[in-house]
């Protein structure tokens, strides 16, 4: 891919996990907070942070596992909170 796609997607990597760890912070959440936070200075696309490729590829699966369990606890806890609302 050209080196224009991969920072398109650091920007919005970087505008995601601002927007997440905003929300997460007025939601109370520090820790997921910091941790979105981190994900932003990690991915953001001003400053190059050189890794390998083997890095990146394993900080990339990493973080795409965490998304994924982050959006699956959320919605079981949003189901949770409309089951107890009945």
């Amino acid at each position: 891919m050209p080196y224009g796609y991969y920072q398109l997607v650091r920007f919005i990597g970087f505008a995601g996990f601002v927007f997440l760890g905003i929300n997460s912070k007025n939601l109370g959440k520090e820790n997921l907070s910091f941790v979105y936070f981190i994900l932003a200075l990690l991915f953001q696309p001003f400053f190059k942070i050189a890794f390998g490729r083997e890095v990146w590829n394993i900080i990339d699966l990493a973080v795409a596992v965490f998304l994924v369990i982050s959006i699956i606890k959320t919605k079981n806890k949003n189901k949770l909170l409309k089951l107890n609302k009945r």
